[in-house]
């Protein structure tokens, strides 16, 4: 019996020849990825166990993204225990404000990791790194402390789903609708502690940014991880961003999988994720008069290049409704530079939206748009439960970036087509 993509990353980084569904493994891990929630209790735990140094210099990487620039007393104490250690363990990837950015969007940029890599991070959406073909997945705090002192991790190896998609997507649909539309269909706990690999003569057209959002939010499933086939796309992407040598991985013919689901594409309708689950989704057409008072676009989900491009597009020549915060997050400076040369945040600001730092900011409560009681956002972030965005009696709905731009231009849900765009 042959193995999939990602029995076979792990299988080469146990030293073993196969390995098999359900088999616990230790494995070598390429990137240990901290953040300023979860890394400052590893810090303290690699402490108490008496090591002194890392396993790899430039192998633990360090990024202050989600409280950061600090909004209180508490965020810049946790964010001086990742700048102190990452000091005294000579870090060669730790990231400061004004270079750092979200922390998924960031490690792609600079070649970070890469296809092949079996990556942790003391972060859920650690999974995004699978849009590159690499094993990537989140861990807690204390496995965080032990493999930065080992370089190694057990694992159970997990079995895979193989999702197929097939056909040509509709206008303003994108990865965030596909993941969304998928997440409805299984539910979130429909892959658990399962691998999600994504094929399909759609998935092979997708560009790299929707592979991202895709498999950023196979955690919001259940998985363990989601994986995409690296091929010319994936390669065109990390060519000139490679510091080190990657490989190519590919499931084999005769791998098996715990189950297989098949997707026309041509079907979907881009998706609304309504509170509280990013299972409870529907079609756009199906969303009905849902007002809002804030959008936000952005986050490790969908804060790229390609993200604030189709914002723009939407936005252009018009208003957002005097009812409505539109906050702009663009995830890392290279993208917040690059947006400010092409006019989008001419784009931006002319329409009345505000433009934030690099910040995880507002997905996970943070800042930069925390919500008060009964008020409603829509926005590109990942997850929308009960409190995710501030207070527990507001509400959080789930899009793509075409139309969080287009309901705050509305005041309420809904699509481009409604300002007369056509995709």
């Amino acid at each position: 019996m042959g193995m999939t993509i990602t029995q076979k990353i792990l299988a080469d980084h146990t030293g073993l020849g196969e390995v098999y569904p359900g088999q616990p493994i230790n494995a070598r891990v390429d990137i240990a990825l901290g953040n300023d929630i979860g890394a400052p209790i590893a810090i303290e735990g690699f402490r108490k166990a008496g090591a002194e140094q890392v396993f790899g210099k430039e192998r633990v990487v360090l990024i202050p993204d989600h409280f950061t620039p600090n909004k209180d007393i508490r965020s810049a104490e946790q964010c001086k225990i990742l700048r102190e250690f990452a000091r005294e363990q000579g870090l060669t990837q730790y990231f400061e404000v004004g270079q750092a950015g979200i922390e998924h969007a960031l490690l792609p940029e600079k070649g970070i990791v890469l296809p092949g890599d079996l990556v942790i991070g003391t972060d859920s959406h650690t999974c995004t790194y699978g849009a590159l073909g690499a094993f990537s997945t989140g861990v807690g705090s204390t496995d965080f402390a032990a493999t930065m002192i080992t370089g190694e991790l057990w694992f159970k190896v997990p079995e895979t789903i193989k999702l197929i998609y097939r056909g040509k997507l509709k206008p303003w649909v994108s990865g965030k609708d596909l993941i969304l539309y998928t997440i409805g269909r299984i539910g979130v706990d429909g892959a658990l502690y399962k691998a999600m690999e994504f094929v399909g003569d759609t998935i092979d057209h997708l560009p790299m940014s929707g592979r991202f959002t895709v498999a950023n939010m196979a955690v919001e499933a259940g998985a363990k991880n989601g994986i995409f086939i690296p091929d010319s796309t994936t390669e065109e992407y990390i060519r000139s961003r490679a510091k080190r040598g990657y490989r190519f991985y590919a499931s084999d013919d005769d791998a098996d999988y715990s189950e297989i689901l098949e997707f026309d594409v041509s079907e979907i309708d881009p998706q609304v994720a309504f509170p509280y689950l990013p299972s409870n989704t529907k079609g756009i057409g199906e969303v009905g008069e849902i007002f809002i008072d804030q959008a936000v676009i952005g986050s490790c989900t969908n804060g790229r290049l390609d993200d604030l491009r189709v914002a723009a597009k939407v936005l252009k020549g018009h208003k957002v409704s005097e009812d409505v915060r539109l906050i702009i997050i663009p995830a890392t400076p290279s993208i917040y530079r690059q947006a400010m040369k092409e006019g989008l945040f001419m784009i931006f600001l002319d329409a009345g939206a505000v433009i934030s730092p690099p910040t995880c900011g507002p997905c996970v409560g943070g800042h930069m748009g925390v919500l008060a009681k009964g008020e409603r956002a829509i926005a590109t972030t990942n997850r929308n439960f009960v409190g995710r965005m501030g207070h527990p009696d507001s509400e959080v709905y789930l899009s793509n970036p075409a139309l969080a731009a287009a309901s705050a231009v509305l005041g309420r849900i809904g699509g481009p087509e409604e300002l007369g765009h056509r995709g």
